[in-house]
């Protein structure tokens, strides 16, 4: 009875001791924890590359062709506008080259047969007109040779037969011109003012292609700001597109931490919007993010302030179900 009751208080002992034992291993443990460095834990977000739908030149919309979520390839068309002024002034541009090429082609035949021919009707009379004054002259100086008339007649038939050959030498460089029609560089003058009227029908024809404003990019459509009836201004982005085939993590690094996140680096992310799955990326981007929003000062005995830094990385692997905006999680 006695070595029975022995046995039973050593082996309680024994059993007090193996759980005092286990109490201050835990207790140490837990101190051990407790003065553990804290793991370092980023927060950031999930970016993707934006595009921008807008037209070249302003006008109201007549039709919005897409909505929030709908799928993109280029050349969809996303929206059309009403362009009644450059309808307008399109017709004043062809009007304009209808009558440049009309001048130019009267530039190119010269002068018409009724202008040549009365041209060459003013030669023949001013010619016939100088051999009379001619003829009269001869008789006028026999007559003032024989003494019959002063000299005063003599030199006003003379005068009279010089002018009367000036006018026809004048008749005749006229009708040379009428046969010889619009100089050169006159005709090459109207020719440039057609090139140049058929520019501007080009230019505005040009306005008018992009009232029919297509998608520049495949994507997403992440906004529509802008609906039918509504004053497009010149280059306001009427639609948002997301290529989410381009998509990044975005994180805002110390730069005590920033070693661990140099070009090239690769790290884990969890995120929490995909049952906490980790995925690894590799940084693409690094950059000192505005003073104005990042400076940190530090212990003052340290002597210098904390910068801030923005770090993009991509994923290694192409993430099923990554939307832009869920965080990402990085434990260092």
């Amino acid at each position: 009875m006695t070595q029975s009751s022995s046995s039973s208080r050593s082996k309680r002992k024994w059993i007090l001791q193996a759980v005092l034992l286990i109490v201050i291993i835990w207790i140490a443990y837990r101190f051990w924890l407790a003065y553990q460095p804290e793991p370092i834990r980023l927060q950031g977000q999930i970016e993707a590359q934006q595009y921008s739908v807008s037209s070249k030149v302003p006008g109201r919309i007549a039709d919005v062709r897409v909505e929030k979520g709908q799928q993109l390839n280029v050349g969809d068309l996303v929206f059309t506008l009403l362009t009644p002024e450059l309808d307008a002034k399109l017709e004043q541009a062809k009007a304009g080259e209808a009558a440049a090429g009309a001048v130019a082609l009267e530039a190119k035949k010269g002068a018409r047969e009724q202008q040549i021919a009365a041209a060459k009707d003013q030669w023949q009379k001013a010619k016939a007109g100088s051999e009379l004054s001619h003829k009269t002259y001869l008789r006028v100086q026999n007559l003032y040779q024989e003494g019959v008339l002063p000299l005063q007649k003599r030199d006003e038939a003379k005068a009279s037969w010089e002018a009367a050959r000036y006018t026809e030498g004048m008749a005749w460089q006229e009708y040379q011109m009428a046969l010889e029609g619009t100089r050169k560089e006159t005709q090459a003058a109207a020719e440039e003012k057609v090139r140049m009227a058929a520019g501007s029908v080009a230019e505005v024809e040009a306005y008018l292609a992009e009232a029919r404003v297509v998608s520049p990019h495949t994507g997403e459509v992440s906004n529509v700001l802008l609906r039918s009836g509504e004053i497009a201004p010149q280059g306001f982005p009427v639609v948002t597109l997301l290529d989410m085939s381009d998509i990044w993590i975005q994180l805002a690094v110390r730069e005590d931490l920033l070693e661990r996140f140099a070009m090239g680096t690769e790290f884990e992310a969890r995120i929490p919007a995909l049952n906490n799955q980790t995925f690894r990326f590799k940084v693409s981007y690094v950059s000192v993010m505005g003073d104005f929003a990042t400076w940190r000062a530090t212990d003052t005995r340290q002597g210098f302030d904390m910068r801030t830094f923005e770090v993009e990385a991509r994923p290694i692997q192409p993430i099923s179900g990554l939307r832009v905006g869920m965080s990402a999680l990085v434990e260092l």
